[in-house]
C-alpha cells in the first residue's frame, strides 16, 4: 500500500522506492548551486537590515525601534507570500518564476536605495518579500526535481546553505559596506547582484516537464489533507522557533551573564553561522539515508543544547562552543524538513515547499516574539534560553510522530508504488 518513506500521493520521482532504485549522483547539478547562490541573496536582505538600523533611522525621521518594522514587515511578507505566489504562479513556467521574482526582488532593493519614505521602505520590502517567498518556495521544488528521489536532500541542504551562507558572509559584509558607502549602498549591491542572477537562472534552470502544465489550484489544495504533512510543517515551525528565539538575544547573553566583550560578539556570531552552515549540507547528506532518525536526533540535540545554554551561560568558553553546536544541529535538519513537506505535499510540491517557509518564518517570528518577553521577565538574559528550550522540545512531538508512523507503513514492491499510491489516495487525511 505504501513505500519505504510512507509516500502516497507523490510524483513517480518524489517516490522513495524509486530512491532506493535511482543511483546517487556523486556531485550535485550546476543549476543547485546557482539556485544556492539565489538564496544567499535572499538570506542576505533578510537579515542585513539588522545591522543597518542604526543607520537607516539617522537619515529618516523614525526611531531605531520603529526602523525595526523594516525586519518584522519581511517576515509577514514571507509568511503569507510564500504559499499565495506559490498559487498565483502555479502554472507559470518554473524557470520564469524564478526570473521573474529575482527581478521583483531586484526592483524592490531599487525602490529601497532611492526612497525617502518610511512607509514606501515598508511597502519596498513587503514586495521584496514575496519575491523572496516565492523564490525559496519554487527553488526547492526545482532543485528536488533536477537532482531525483536519491539526492533530494543532499540537493535541499546545498541550497538551504546558501541562506545559511548569508548568515556567515553576507550579513557582515553588508554592514561593513553600510558603514563605508552608506545604509543604501547594500541595497544598491543587492539589485545589482540578483540582476545578474536572473541571468544564470535562465541558462541553468531545465523546462519543466509536460506534468507541471496540467496542475490546478484544487489538486494543489488537496496536498493540505495530509497529516503527515502538517506533521512535518509543525516540526519546521518549532525547530526553528527554539533555535532563533535564543539567538535573537545572544548579545546580552553573551555580554552581561558570560562577561564576553560586545567586540567579540559578532566573532561568537559566526560561530553560529558556520555550524548552521556545515549542518545545512551534512544533514541533507545524512537525510537521504536516515530522513527520521535525522530529525530526531536533531531536535533532540538542538534542545539539550539551549538547556546546557541556560545552565552554564556563565561560562564563556562553554557558551562560545554550546552556540556553535546549537548552529549545526538546530537547523542542520531544515533540508529534511523541507523534504519532507515536499514529499508529504504528493500532487503539491510547490504547495508544501512553500508552506514549509511559512512555517520557517512563523516559528521565526512567535519564538522572538516570546523570547523578547522572556527577556523582560525575572529569568533576564537567560528567558530567551528557556524560552527556546521549551519550543525546540516540541519538535520532538511531530518528528516522533512522523518516525513511528513510517514504522507502522508496509513496504511495498516499487512496480506497485503508482497502483498503491492511487488506490491509497486521502489515507494521510
Amino acid at each position: 500500500m505504501s513505500t519505504q518513506g510512507g509516500v502516497l500521493d507523490a510524483p513517480a520521482d518524489l517516490r522513495v522506492d524509486d530512491r532506493e532504485h535511482a543511483p546517487t549522483p556523486t556531485r550535485l547539478p550546476i543549476v543547485v548551486h546557482v539556485l544556492a547562490l539565489g538564496t544567499f541573496l535572499m538570506g542576505t536582505t533578510e537579515f542585513v537590515v539588522a545591522g543597518l538600523l542604526p543607520e537607516i533611522a539617522g537619515d529618516l525621521p523614525v526611531s531605531v525601534a520603529r526602523s525595526g518594522l523594516l525586519i518584522t514587515v519581511f517576515a509577514v511578507g514571507m509568511i503569507v507570500g510564500a504559499p499565495l505566489m506559490a498559487m498565483l504562479t502555479l502554472r507559470m513556467p518554473r524557470r520564469l518564476t524564478l526570473m521573474l521574482a529575482l527581478g521583483v526582488f531586484a526592483a524592490g532593493h531599487v525602490i529601497v536605495a532611492l526612497g525617502s519614505s518610511f512607509a514606501l521602505l515598508l511597502a519596498a520590502r513587503f514586495l521584496t518579500a514575496l519575491a523572496t517567498g516565492a523564490f525559496w518556495a519554487v527553488a526547492n521544488v526545482v532543485a528536488t526535481r533536477t537532482v531525483g528521489p536519491a539526492a533530494r536532500s543532499r540537493a535541499l541542504g546545498l541550497v538551504g546553505a546558501g541562506g545559511m551562507l548569508a548568515n556567515v558572509l553576507g550579513v557582515p559584509l553588508g554592514a561593513f559596506a553600510g558603514q563605508l558607502m552608506g545604509w543604501r549602498g547594500p541595497f544598491w549591491a543587492l539589485a545589482v547582484l540578483a540582476v545578474a542572477a536572473v541571468g544564470l537562472i535562465g541558462r541553468t534552470v531545465p523546462h519543466d516537464g509536460p506534468e507541471h502544465r496540467t496542475v490546478s489550484i484544487r489538486s494543489e489544495l488537496t496536498a493540505l489533507r495530509s497529516g503527515r504533512l502538517w506533521l512535518a510543517l509543525a516540526a519546521c515551525a518549532t525547530t526553528t522557533g527554539g533555535v532563533l528565539a535564543a539567538y535573537s538575544y545572544l548579545s546580552p547573553l553573551l555580554t552581561d551573564r558570560a562577561g564576553i566583550a560586545a567586540g567579540l560578539v559578532p566573532l561568537v556570531l559566526v560561530g553560529f553561522g558556520i555550524g548552521a552552515l556545515a549542518g545545512s549540507v551534512i544533514g541533507g547528506r545524512l537525510g537521504d539515508v536516515r530522513p527520521h532518525a535525522t530529525t530526531l536526533v536533531a531536535a533532540a540535540m538542538a534542545t539539550l543544547l539551549l538547556l546546557a545554554i541556560c545552565l552554564l551561560s556563565a561560562y564563556a568558553t562553554a557558551t562560545v562552543v554550546l552556540i556553535a553546536l546549537l548552529g549545526f544541529f538546530g537547523l542542520g535538519a531544515n533540508p529534511v524538513l523541507i523534504a519532507l513537506s515536499v514529499r508529504f505535499a504528493g500532487q503539491a510540491p510547490a504547495l508544501g515547499s512553500a508552506l514549509s517557509v511559512s512555517a520557517f518564518n512563523l516559528g521565526t517570528a512567535v519564538g522572538s516574539w516570546f523570547a523578547g518577553l522572556a527577556l523582560g521577565s525575572p529569568l533576564g538574559t537567560t528567558g530567551p534560553a528557556v524560552v527556546g528550550t521549551a519550543i525546540a522540545a516540541l519538535t520532538l512531538i511531530p518528528t516522533a510522530a512522523l518516525a513511528l508512523t513510517q514504522r507502522r507503513r508496509p513496504t511495498a514492491p516499487a512496480g506497485r508504488a503508482v497502483g498503491d499510491a492511487g488506490a491509497a489516495r486521502g489515507e494521510d487525511a
